[in-house]
């Protein structure tokens, strides 16, 4: 009797465990393209200049150990300014890229917007990062003025 009771306590306390452990909630894996930082308030007086627009960017940083095509990717803000990565933009393993709002030549570490108006609110605002499925990969908000940039 006592044998039986042990064996039913033990497969209760099993099927209990193993419940539990599947209801525990997963942690979050860090995306394969992270969004390390927002430069939403570029320095100075915003008039809109080129250097003005330049000074507001988004940084990507990839997380994986290999290299990944970032062809076809977005990058979009609530109001839905969405910018699309053309061409094999290719982005090394721990190498980041960073997108500014101006105009400029884009180049392997640095891409250009071409928006003559700021796309980041400094109210607040999110960036969203979509693989070219559409799939969303990493967002970062921030809600109110402060330094003019957040790490995310």
């Amino acid at each position: 009797m006592t044998r039986r009771l042990i064996g039913l306590v033990a497969a209760l306390a099993v099927t209990v465990g193993g419940s539990l452990a599947v209801a525990a909630p997963a942690q979050a894996a860090t995306p394969a393209i992270e969004i390390t930082k927002v430069y939403y308030d570029s320095p100075g007086v915003d008039n809109r200049s080129k250097a003005s627009l330049n000074a507001e960017y988004v940084k990507l940083t990839n997380r994986r150990a290999r290299t990944i095509n970032l062809k076809n990717w977005t990058l979009r803000d609530k109001a839905n300014h969405v910018y699309t990565f053309s061409g094999n933009v290719k982005l090394a393993k721990g190498k980041s890229i960073v997108i500014r709002t101006g105009k400029g030549k884009n180049t392997a570490s640095t891409r250009y917007w071409g928006s003559g108006n700021y796309i980041w609110n400094n109210t607040g605002d999110t960036a969203y990062l979509r693989n070219a499925s559409g799939k969303l990969i990493d967002k970062c908000a921030w809600t109110k003025k402060g330094k003019g940039h957040t790490n995310c």
